[in-house]
Parts: structure tokens; C-alpha cells; sequence
């Protein structure tokens, strides 16, 4: 079974920034799509960026967050200006079909908690 873990989340000072990894552990295929994801206590998960053979992003956060990738087991989320209202759970997924800004992704990593105190 494929299996994704974030890491890099953490407390940071509103205008700071953050990077965000996700390691996929198991079968998992080179090509497969991936995606940054957030979900807030109460709020429906937001879309924030996908790569596979192109990047996609959210417009939302275009200007501040980078999507990337090193290998097919390790993707990046850049995060910068960092706002209170980024304070979420951030999740990464893959899958090995498009999914986009869906919801629809086969597999999901446990989340990493962003704090961006004021």
C-alpha cells in the first residue's frame, strides 16, 4: 500500500514562511499525481496546488505557494507571507490518475498542522 507522511509544519509569525515535505512510502509510481491539500477546524478542504506532468494551482494561492518535486517519492510545498488564515491541517495526496482540485485522490497522508499566529 502506498502510504504518505508530511512533515514541516509547525508555529511561524505571520509573515514568515514554511516548507513542507511529503515522502511516499510503498509502490508508489512515477507517475503519479500529486497534491497539497488544507482543511481549517469547521471548513471544507481547500484545493492548493497539483503536479504530475504540469503543475496546476488554486488562483488563492498562486502569489505565495510552490508546489515541487525532487523525485517520485518526495514533494514540496513552499509556503510564503504566511497569514493567520493559513492556519490549517495541510495534507498531501497522490493518485494515479488526474484528479486536479478534487477530492477524488486514492491516497492520503495524516496532515501536518501550519500555526501562523498574528
Amino acid at each position: 500500500q502506498v502510504r504518505l507522511e508530511e512533515s514541516g509544519g509547525g508555529l511561524v509569525q505571520a509573515g514568515g514562511s514554511l516548507k513542507l515535505t511529503c515522502i511516499a512510502s510503498g509502490p508508489v509510481e512515477s507517475g503519479y499525481y500529486r497534491g497539497w491539500f488544507r482543511q481549517a477546524p469547521g471548513k471544507e478542504r481547500e484545493f492548493i496546488a497539483a503536479i504530475g506532468i504540469t503543475t496546476t494551482y488554486s488562483d488563492s494561492f498562486k502569489d505565495r505557494f510552490i508546489i515541487s518535486r525532487d523525485s517520485a517519492r518526495t514533494v514540496y510545498l513552499e509556503m510564503k507571507g504566511l497569514k493567520p488564515e493559513d492556519t490549517a491541517l495541510y495534507y498531501c495526496a497522490a493518485d494515479r490518475h488526474y484528479r486536479g482540485g478534487g477530492l477524488g485522490y486514492q491516497f492520503w497522508g495524516q496532515g501536518t498542522q501550519v500555526t501562523v499566529s498574528s
